[in-house]
């Protein structure tokens, strides 16, 4: 495009079409030449050190808090939609009444919602709401269950060898599968009174890459998404990120130091907060840089504290608070939340 077609219009899904063909390999490669470029610009000489400050932060998927039974009702109402779909598009019969009998399901899924544990002093109230609430949980389960039993026989009567069609009974099975899942979790904590486990939970039906992230910090208990490790140079570029799945950031250190040193062999130091640090850390950190700045957990020894204490130590950590600055001009321009889908739509995204 040139200046004359500053007025051109592209239709939205044209977009989405064309923007999806980038992978996070290209936009990889790219952003190595933006940065590149970035610091001709700004005057770095071309035998100048990198320094870097490396932090990581939460990015949100576009899902809603995840309880037992709205998870449910999300898997129920897919299976449900979907069945209904497919047996219409192939005449077969048997769901004529799904919008009815998804109603149905929504109302138990709501009476299960709003029943609250009675802080009462008196036992039996306390006892006749608990009972109250374990008959709710049922009558939702003893439901969803049904229907799901006959969205299965449904699925065993399509004789269909459609590609399409084999594809959307792949995708109901998906949501049959969470449902059950879902079921079995209700069922444990409702009325065993069982303690599920957090790597048994699911924190979303649709992106499920969705992790929780204690942030322990005031107004922000948790997130629900993924982490992203980034690196900041001493003139504001972001060398390079990582999304982190099922990682933590002592973890991801040595990797992403040492993916961001293939890319730019001129980084010679890092900066980096306590939750990178592991005695292995250390040491591999070393061999890669020649200034490492990484404080270490719990008491120090002598050695130890009296280089953490030195000023050119205290120095380089005052400088690493600017890595902060970066993420929240980055939360600030779109990567609070990702709006794409899919844990592909949210690297790329990223």
């Amino acid at each position: 495009h040139n200046a004359v077609d500053y007025d051109f219009r592209y239709a939205l899904q044209t977009l989405k079409d064309n923007l999806s063909l980038f992978t996070p390999e290209v936009l990889d490669r790219i952003n190595q030449i933006v940065v590149a470029y970035g610091h001709e610009v700004i005057g770095k000489k071309p035998k100048e050190n990198l320094r870097a400050s490396c932090d990581s932060f939460g990015v949100e998927t576009d899902v809603h808090y995840p309880t037992d039974i709205n998870l449910l009702f999300d898997a129920m109402r897919k299976t449900i939609l979907l069945t209904m779909a497919l047996c219409d598009g192939l005449g077969l019969h048997g769901w004529r009444q799904g919008s009815y009998l998804l109603k149905k399901v929504k109302k138990l899924f709501r009476k299960a919602q709003q029943l609250k544990r009675s802080k009462s002093k008196d036992d039996s109230k306390r006892e006749k709401r608990e009972q109250q609430i374990i008959d709710a949980h049922l009558a939702y389960l003893e439901l969803a269950g049904a229907l799901l039993v006959k969205a299965k026989e449904s699925l065993l009567a399509v004789s269909s060898s459609s590609i399409v069609a084999h594809l959307k009974i792949g995708e109901i099975k998906k949501y049959i599968a969470h449902a059950e899942r879902q079921i079995d979790q209700i069922r444990r904590r409702v009325v065993d009174g069982e303690t599920i486990l957090h790597n048994e939970k699911v924190f979303s039906i649709f992106e499920e890459h969705t992790e929780w992230i204690s942030k322990g910090k005031a107004g922000v208990p948790q997130e629900l998404g993924l982490k992203v490790c980034v690196i900041k140079d001493q003139f504001g570029f972001i060398l390079h990120h990582r999304v982190m799945q099922k990682e933590t950031d002592d973890q991801v250190a040595v990797r992403i130091i040492q993916e961001t040193k293939d890319r730019f062999s001129q980084l010679s130091g890092c900066t980096f907060d306590k939750g990178f640090h592991s005695p292995d850390n250390q040491k591999d950190l070393a061999k890669i840089l020649d200034n490492v700045i990484l404080p270490r957990k719990g008491k120090l020894s002598a050695i130890n504290k009296e280089v953490e204490n030195s000023e050119e130590f205290m120095e380089a950590r005052r400088k690493h608070s600017s890595v902060e600055s970066s993420i929240n001009a980055l939360e600030n321009h779109g990567l609070d939340r990702c709006r794409d889908y899919g844990l592909h739509g949210f690297k790329r995204y990223v």
